[in-house]
């Protein structure tokens, strides 16, 4: 089959099997054009919970499958290519942040929702990027472990100076990896274009930003803005769907190494599989089966997000 041939025989999968089909942004172009919701992992997972078809199936990274299927447990819910983990996610376990709340029992802690289920399950409270600053400002504590990744965690210490922000060491590979020499190279080669970066980047990377924000951020400042050139400093995915989307405007990655490769390791044959399998033909599917109890424990710091308005 050709790409449209697989994609049309995908839609009717899909329609056969009653499944919903999530696709993060930083996802290939021909599997974001059959996706039935788009979007960063949490509005993904808000979506999961809005539609009325019985199967999910995304395509991500383990732990988006995972909040989907906390916000959605009567749902089945696939996760398209089984090997698409995130390194970041993995960085901390539950043993690890057990510890050091057990030795500092007075700090509240944040986990940024790029985490496992598991390390879920010992926090207090879920961020996004688009809503880390909030959350913390509305928090009824002082001391703070914000975990895991250290350079969202400084973006938001810089603007919550009122509070004690502890950090760790981790994030996320893909995004810590833009250097100051890139930025400063792509603003000379593209010297009218703005510069959008996610704050997972390093600190002197984003201090050298005009926007600094989410996935969904970059994108809808990108679109509404009058000017009509931009650096995109977060995965290079981006920067080819807001080319389809804006056409008269000009998109640049800020290097062709922000790469996220177990987000592209998701192909378009491997979202066909897994709907065959969801059919009971001959196809592979994996599920994400979560029990009752692990379910009700990690979802106490997701809930709490949304109670505070994330």
């Amino acid at each position: 089959m050709n790409v449209h041939e697989l994609q049309e025989a995908v839609l009717k999968l899909k329609k056969e099997t009653d499944t919903a089909i999530l696709a993060h942004s930083y996802q290939a172009r021909e599997i974001v054009e059959i996706a039935d919701f788009t979007g960063d992992s949490y509005k993904l997972s808000v979506d999961a919970t809005k539609t009325d078809a019985k199967n999910i199936l995304f395509c991500g990274v383990h732990f988006m499958a995972e909040t989907a299927k906390m916000l959605s447990p009567q749902k089945r819910v696939f996760l398209a290519n089984k090997e698409a983990g995130c390194p970041m996610a993995e960085q901390m376990d539950k043993e690890m942040i057990s510890a050091l709340r057990e030795a500092e029992p007075d700090r509240t802690v944040v986990a940024y929702i790029n985490t496992t289920a598991s390390l879920k399950t010992v926090c207090d409270v879920c961020v996004t990027s688009s809503s880390a600053l909030k959350i913390v400002r509305a928090l009824d504590a002082e001391k703070i472990l914000f975990i895991p990744d250290c350079n969202l965690g400084d973006y938001v210490k810089k603007n919550c100076p009122e509070k004690d922000i502890k950090l760790l060491q981790g994030g996320c590979p893909t995004h810590a990896r833009v250097t100051v020499a890139e930025v400063m190279k792509a603003k000379e080669e593209h010297p009218d274009a703005l510069f959008l970066v996610h704050p997972e980047c390093q600190p002197k990377v984003t201090a050298l930003a005009d926007y600094v924000g989410s996935t969904s951020g970059i994108m809808d400042y990108a679109r509404k803005s009058g000017e009509k050139e931009f650096i995109i400093g977060t995965e290079t995915s981006i920067a080819e769907h807001l080319q389809y989307e804006c056409p008269e405007k000009r998109f640049y990655p800020v290097t062709k190494d922000i790469m996220c490769h177990n987000m592209k390791i998701t192909t378009l044959p491997d979202v066909y599989r897994s709907l065959l399998g969801i059919a009971g033909k001959n196809g592979e599917a994996f599920e994400i089966l979560m029990d009752d109890e692990l379910i009700a424990q990690a979802r106490k710091c997701i809930d709490e997000m949304i109670r505070l308005g994330g």
